[in-house]
């Protein structure tokens, strides 16, 4: 048997986000710091940079992950791999190549906790019923996931959304059940959502970060003629249209 204080709020940590088997803690400021980068520490700890870490809670559950982000398991947990042949190595190795995610996955399962790598980046805990059951991520997001969801590449639907858009032309795609945990470069509070009703969301540049994955992308000019566009100051953009959710990041990322 394993006690641990991870779940515990300190003067230093505490607990800022739970769904599903996930868990995110937050280090309020970083005192593991010298006298030389005290001062820089604390003004970053003002603006909201602060390190965060994943943690999962099995209990004769499972997960999946991005290869390398694992850094302590406690309990009794087996990890094995989301390849089932050389066949799906291969597919996997060209799925990753295409979306910048790794190829194998570790597959964790059992009782116990599992803690991630600590990140700067954004953790956003996404429930797949709230998109329908389907949900299409900008490459490199990805951090982990119940198995009961899938994962898999989805190509764009022509080659214009790709040259043009900025958003490639392979994206991952998720499906099932169950939640999601997603690197996000920006926080919750200044992601935009809008939910679509056979309607359509027109966007000027790659700022979209999540859609439903029933949406149909495409760019478009943003006047009927080449001229009102350059006229215009604004042309071409990212459309998103038909029934669907889309997450979008209003600041750089």
């Amino acid at each position: 048997m394993i006690r641990t204080n991870v779940y515990q709020t300190t003067d230093v940590r505490k607990l800022t986000l739970q769904k599903g088997c996930f868990s995110v803690l937050e280090y309020d400021r970083d005192i593991s710091v010298g006298p030389g980068s005290a001062q820089s520490a604390y003004f970053a700890a003002k603006m909201g940079l602060k390190r965060r870490q994943l943690l999962a809670g099995l209990n004769g559950n499972g997960i999946i992950m991005q290869a390398g982000a694992m850094q302590i398991i406690s309990g009794n947990i087996q990890a094995g791999t989301n390849v089932k042949g050389v066949g799906d190595f291969f597919k996997k190795a060209i799925s990753a190549k295409v979306t910048n995610e790794s190829a194998i996955k570790p597959h964790y399962t059992g009782y116990g906790t599992i803690l991630f790598e600590p990140t700067y980046k954004y953790i956003l805990l996404v429930d797949l019923s709230e998109w329908g059951g389907f949900v299409t991520i900008e490459d490199g997001l990805f951090l982990a996931a119940m198995d009961s969801v899938n994962l898999s590449v989805t190509a764009r639907s022509n080659v214009s959304s790709a040259l043009l858009g900025g958003e490639g032309l392979f994206n991952t795609a998720l499906n099932g059940t169950g939640i999601v945990a997603l690197e996000s470069p920006v926080p919750y509070e200044e992601l935009l959502i809008f939910d679509l009703d056979n309607d359509c969301l027109k966007i000027d540049g790659n700022m979209a970060i999540a859609w439903s994955s029933g949406l149909q992308f495409t760019v478009e000019r943003t006047t009927k003629t080449l001229i009102g566009s350059a006229a215009s100051g604004e042309g071409l953009v990212n459309v998103y249209r038909g029934s669907g959710r889309v997450l979008v990041a209003p600041v750089a990322k």
